[in-house]
């Protein structure tokens, strides 16, 4: 659905994006992360053909944003981080308007519209006036004009900005319908929202991709956790464990459950099954065997930090 290649984009002397490529599948979920000013809304508009990039290419669908840029908006909802709204409009009277301009059919436009209106919760609001409604209801408002033609990708910027936890609840149960439609690129410095929506992420940081991988790969680690319900074997065990190809580390770990925890550190991606087997032929007092893992916050830290720090 989308494939980026070595798009850059420079603002007089300031390098927005340097050379940032990858793809996305079709029924794809994908969170876009990084902190402020590292490239994330320079790279949604140009995808969405609202900016040309320095150079490099990017396809929407197959379709060249740059040369067919009329057909690739038509498959694109787009939800910037400030909603376009029309606050002396009405809820009903800026989505007829959306509707027009997305050339719906009239016939067919009250039933677009209905829908978008009850996915994004504004049945209540439908003859109040954009100006009138708080800042949640305005986001509403925007997601309702991004979803109203069925898209085929739907483009986020921070889509919970301004609400409240309720409505945050309800715009990730919204996000996850719309994937069985629609693929979807959410953007946001909320990282506990990819871990509830997404599949993927993207961090891009000072403009440079530094990751793109499913999250449960960047949460997983080459670590192992193993405890015991007793520590008589304590000195064999970690002698054991050492002689195991790969392992690179072993370390007792406090545990108030358990008499006997360690950390096992490998050069392996899972050195699970070989422990596994290593305790089922010396019988064991196995408790507890898991790989380590790491949240979506320490993996964006550490890049963070890699690259210097946020500056």
């Amino acid at each position: 659905m989308i494939e980026a290649k070595e798009l850059s984009k420079t603002y007089d002397d300031v390098e927005a994006l340097r050379k940032v490529s990858f793809k996305i599948k079709s029924g794809e979920v994908i969170g876009l992360l990084g902190p402020n000013g590292a490239g994330k809304t320079t790279l949604m508009k140009i995808l969405t053909g609202f900016i040309h990039p320095s150079s490099g290419t990017a396809l929407i669908g197959g379709m060249d944003v740059l040369k067919e840029t009329a057909k690739v908006q038509e498959i694109i909802g787009y939800l910037p981080e400030n909603s376009p709204v029309y606050p002396e409009l009405t809820v009903q009277s800026y989505l007829k308007m959306i509707a027009e301009l997305r050339n719906i059919p009239p016939a067919e436009q009250r039933g677009y519209i209905s829908e978008a209106v009850y996915a994004a919760g504004l049945a209540d609001r439908l003859t109040t006036p954009i100006g009138s409604l708080s800042k949640g209801y305005r986001q509403r408002v925007g997601l309702a004009q991004a979803i109203l033609h069925k898209p085929k990708l739907l483009i986020l910027d921070e889509p919970t900005n301004g609400l409240d936890p309720t409505q945050i609840i309800e715009v990730r149960r919204l996000i996850k319908k719309l994937s069985q439609k629609s693929t979807i690129l959410l953007s946001t410095h909320i990282l506990s929202e990819v871990e509830a929506t997404c599949s993927r992420a993207i961090i891009i940081i000072r403009g440079e991709l530094k990751a793109d991988a499913l999250l449960s790969e960047m949460e997983s680690t080459n670590q192992a956790r193993i405890s015991f319900t007793n520590s008589d074997q304590q000195t064999s065990i970690i002698r054991q464990l050492q002689g195991l190809p790969g392992v690179k580390h072993v370390e007792i770990v406090a545990d108030p459950r358990n008499p006997l925890a360690l950390s096992v550190q490998s050069q392996a991606d899972d050195i699970c099954p070989q422990i596994f087997t290593l305790a089922k032929d010396n019988d064991w007092p196995l408790c507890e065997l898991r790989r380590e893992t790491r949240t979506l916050e320490a993996v964006f830290n550490e890049l963070i930090a890699a690259d210097g720090g946020v500056r």
